[in-house]
């Protein structure tokens, strides 16, 4: 009898593996395509997704552990969900659906039920959208290859965390948005230092000789610094040449109404904040060149969605901040073939359609064909 049930227990097992997936555990790629899938329907259906991401890397814990993990996964989330390991080895799992209460409630098992496997895993937490406000309720998980951060080495270190939250082994993220950046090629870094790097060396003349005409045609400073929304909604300050009279922004307000451009972006093709010589600057682009900084320091690209105003950026609607997954740049699709004819949703279409296109010749080819589209100017913003 005794052997009889231990034959039975081990057949139920063995039955209960097979039913398994031991592909369960998403790549990097295929969690990449997850992200993107449920934030779309974020976007369109108004509702809410949770995401947990463990604190440190899992890249140097052997196979069995993983295997382990896997099946303890799939036994704790819906079938709606996704788990994965991140590209840097972090464990991320994406929540639709689930509230920030319903996340913080399936961190707390997982925490215990992959005790046996990862050790003791803390977790971060972070809802999308950022200010939702609702009460969906779920416990479950997905994840997310996409990642800004740099993961802690070990899992066992010690966590300095501001909320009493960090006592139960996870603590909040503010920006989801942030989570779900997309990190930077390596080959597109590398084309952006050297671009950028002489670049800056080319121009320096025209920048000098620019900023002193802006000097003596106008009172002000020869540089203008703005704050913008870049990659994962992360504010920076753009650099330009001068095109406007010192107190542009404070007339922006009063001239809304005219705005050639719908959206949230302000454009005017005869702006009367613009001087004579800033005219000129906006008209060959001269104007951007000191972003050639922008780009060096890591803040910009060579090529990528033109960055707005903060308060232009947050006015955008959900699907359309999607173009904040990668890193703004100094020209794109728009720059080269919508420039002033064409309405904002068809402007972040193409930033979306660079998105999902980026790749080493692309960018090449938009960096190309920028020059010719400025010998046929349309206003530059």
């Amino acid at each position: 009898m005794i052997i009889a049930t231990w034959l039975s227990g081990l057949a139920r097992q063995a039955v209960r593996r097979l039913r398994l997936r031991s592909d369960f555990l998403l790549g990097a790629d295929q969690l990449a395509h997850m992200a993107i899938c449920e934030r779309s329907r974020v976007d369109r259906n108004g509702s809410i997704l949770s995401i947990l991401r463990s604190e440190c890397s899992l890249s140097s814990l052997p196979q069995a552990n993983l295997s382990l993990a896997s099946e303890q996964l799939q036994l704790r989330l819906r079938i709606t969900d996704s788990a994965g390991l991140a590209r840097d080895g972090r464990l991320m799992l994406l929540l639709p659906d689930t509230s920030m209460s319903g996340a913080i409630h399936v961190a707390r098992d997982l925490r215990r039920l992959l005790s046996t496997s990862l050790g003791d895993l803390d977790f971060e937490i972070a809802t999308y959208p950022d200010d939702f406000s609702g009460d969906v309720d779920a416990s479950s998980e997905q994840s997310i290859a996409l990642d800004v951060q740099e993961p802690r080495e070990s899992c066992h270190s010690e966590l300095q965390l501001s909320n009493e939250s960090s006592a139960a082994g996870f603590h909040r993220i503010e920006s989801a948005e942030a989570l779900m950046a997309w990190r930077c090629p390596a080959w597109k870094r590398a084309v952006d230092v050297l671009g950028a790097s002489v670049g800056i060396v080319a121009s320096a003349p025209v920048i000098a000789t620019a900023a002193v005409f802006i000097r003596a045609t106008s009172p002000g400073g020869a540089f203008f610094v703005q704050q913008r929304e870049g990659l994962g909604g992360k504010s920076f300050k753009i650099y330009k040449l001068r095109t406007m009279r010192p107190d542009a922004e404070s007339l922006k307000s009063e001239l809304l109404a005219y705005s050639e451009q719908d959206g949230p972006a302000f454009k005017m093709a005869n702006d009367p904040r613009i001087t004579p010589i800033g005219r000129f600057l906006r008209k060959t682009s001269i104007d951007e060149l000191p972003q050639l900084w922008n780009v060096l320091k890591g803040d910009m690209s060579l090529v990528g969605p033109r960055p707005l105003p903060v308060d232009e950026s947050k006015s955008c609607q959900l699907w359309q901040r999607r173009r904040l997954s990668v890193r703004p740049g100094l020209t794109c699709i728009w720059q080269i073939r919508g420039r002033n004819s064409v309405s904002f949703d068809e402007w972040v279409r193409m930033d979306l359609k660079y998105i999902k296109r980026r790749s080493f010749w692309y960018d090449l080819y938009l960096i190309a064909s920028t020059a010719p589209a400025v010998v046929a100017k349309r206003d530059g913003r």
